[in-house]
């Protein structure tokens, strides 16, 4: 029991530090691929080719005044962001990262809780990232950030849907919502992933994923241009940068949820280890590679995307979740029922 215990501790710290520290050199990719994008330099200055830039913005954050404003709600506008940051980390828990590993007798999941109804677990805890925003929103007291606010519970309402109809479908192809079974479902051959199978489906959920993050095109919420920046008009400082760090880590979380889901987790097309006779742990230590490859690969398309497309209009917003992707969605899911059955 105490060797659980432990070994859970030293994962949950692992894990925090690894997703803590893409979110913040996010942030610096972010800045580089719009700067190439624009034909800029982008942050050079700080550490080598710019490398310490997020260490500086995160000393930068801390060390700032803390000013909480007089005609805010003081103790919602304070939790709003800690309220954020905590469920933006939390679906981390049931991610599979890799094989598992063989240590001092052990066998040690790469993996902080192996859950029945992983991806479920997951999707009621994104379903609650609204209530950061809609308390930050409410308890600035201030009419843009309750604009952006109710923009952003309404989004997230409208495409939570179509995101849910889309993975529906990879539950019935898998036969399974544990997360370690729908990538084995996709190890055998490149031809299961579920970016072959399910293409529709990926599209949604890529589309759904875009707005649940609140990424252009679908940053309605914050939309500088109408709301100044939305639901986070009021905050500065440390609170300012735990919602920014939230949006980050949604992003992260994105990108690993759509490896898991569509492109085969940590499998290697044509490549199989274990028929290879590779050591457990040698396969555990690829397969985080592989994995954290992918990831990566997906980060660097929401940042391209970010700065390819221009923002939509809301009733645009509105029109392509519940006139288009609705029905698409449901159409995937009966045709893919309908395969499923006859198959």
């Amino acid at each position: 029991m105490l060797e659980f215990i432990i070994i859970t501790i030293v994962k949950l710290l692992v894990i925090f530090m690894v997703v803590m520290t893409i979110a913040a050199y996010s942030t610096l990719a972010e800045r580089k691929v719009s700067a190439y994008m624009q034909n800029r330099i982008g942050p050079n200055r700080v550490g080598p080719f710019g490398l310490l830039q997020p260490l500086a913005d995160v000393i930068k954050m801390v060390f700032k005044e803390e000013i909480i404003p007089d005609h805010v709600n003081p103790f919602f506008y304070v939790a709003g962001p800690a309220i954020m940051v905590f469920i933006a980390l939390l679906p981390w828990t049931a991610i599979p990262f890799g094989e598992n590993l063989e240590l001092f007798g052990y066998i040690i999941p790469i993996q902080i809780s192996d859950l029945n109804l992983g991806i479920l677990f997951m999707i009621a805890i994104a379903s609650l990232g609204v209530f950061g925003i809609m308390l930050g929103g409410w308890a600035s007291n201030n009419k843009f950030s309750l604009l952006g606010a109710v923009r952003a519970s309404a989004q997230m309402i409208s495409y939570e849907l179509t995101m849910g109809l889309s993975l529906a479908a990879v539950f019935l192809l898998a036969g399974s919502v544990d997360l370690r079974n729908i990538i084995g479902s996709q190890q055998s051959s490149v031809w299961q992933w579920n970016i072959i199978v399910q293409p529709v489906g990926f599209i949604i959920f890529f589309v759904s994923m875009l707005a649940e993050t609140n990424r252009n095109p679908f940053d309605l919420a914050e939309a500088e241009s109408e709301l100044v920046v939305g639901y986070h008009t009021e905050y500065g400082g440390f609170k300012m940068s735990l919602y920014i760090l939230s949006e980050y880590i949604n992003m992260v979380t994105a990108s690993a949820l759509i490896t898991v889901l569509y492109f085969g987790g940590w499998s290697i097309p044509f490549v199989d280890f274990h028929a290879l006779g590779f050591n457990q742990n040698l396969i555990a230590i690829i397969s985080v590679a592989v994995f954290t490859a992918k990831t990566l690969f997906f980060i660097f398309v929401f940042l391209w995307v970010r700065w390819t497309l221009p923002r939509f209009r809301y009733d645009q917003l509105m029109n392509l979740g519940w006139k288009a992707l609705l029905p698409l969605s449901i159409a995937n899911l009966m045709i893919t029922a309908l395969v499923a059955l006859l198959v």
